[in-house]
């Protein structure tokens, strides 16, 4: 079967209510992007999401709604159980200053990732492959750490809290209950969530760690 990738214009429209304005140059990476996703997942597990418009909606859409709502301008960044990329890439791609992280212990994802990076020229993206528990601390810390689907909440607090910044803030994507149990996390202090985008249960939490 052969698919339809969307058209510029479809790009700019469905990534509209991100609050993504979308360049032609965007647009085609997009489409990179997408192309990479599908070929590789016929082979290994990465998304379980194969139709291109959906895929755009879901992925990129919602991954990018983080830009302008935490917000996220510039800084280092960790996304931790990266997977197929999502968010940190669309991120890095709407935000080109960030320096990011990704942090993944499959082998076959991180070789996914590394050929993401590689054809999308995203020089500034480091793929890790590994567990976070893994990661070294450094006297660099990241301003923000970010998970879609990770799930071990309390683990990437715990992680977060070691290598974040003062400053530094944690994002994470959920369904509305796994987020109003995770805002009862007493040594964070956590913004409202807000509902993402054409989603009826799905929000962004952005926390950040309670001072002594």
């Amino acid at each position: 079967m052969i698919l339809s990738f969307p058209t510029d214009q479809r790009i700019a429209h469905t990534l509209q209510p991100y609050g993504v304005s979308a360049t032609p140059t965007l647009c085609a990476s997009i489409r990179i992007y997408i192309e990479l996703l599908l070929r590789w997942n016929k082979k290994i597990a990465l998304t379980t999401v194969t139709d291109p418009f959906e895929i755009l909606r879901f992925h990129f859409g919602e991954s990018m709604f983080a830009a302008g709502q935490v917000p996220i301008r510039h800084g280092r960044l960790a996304d931790v159980g990266s997977g197929a990329g999502f968010p940190a890439v669309p991120l890095s791609m709407v935000v080109p200053e960030l320096y990011c992280i990704l942090i993944e212990s499959n082998q076959k994802k991180a070789a996914f990732l590394a050929e993401v990076v590689r054809t999308l020229a995203l020089g500034r993206i480091e793929v890790y492959r590994g567990r976070m528990e893994s990661f070294a601390s450094s006297a660099e810390k990241f301003d923000f750490s970010i998970s879609r689907a990770l799930g071990m909440h309390d683990k990437f607090l715990d992680w977060s809290s070691n290598h974040l910044s003062p400053s530094g803030k944690v994002v994470l994507w959920l369904g509305e209950a796994d987020a109003n149990q995770i805002a009862s996390h007493s040594t964070w202090i956590w913004q409202d969530p807000s509902l993402i985008p054409n989603s009826q249960q799905r929000v962004l939490l952005v926390g950040s760690r309670a001072t002594a």
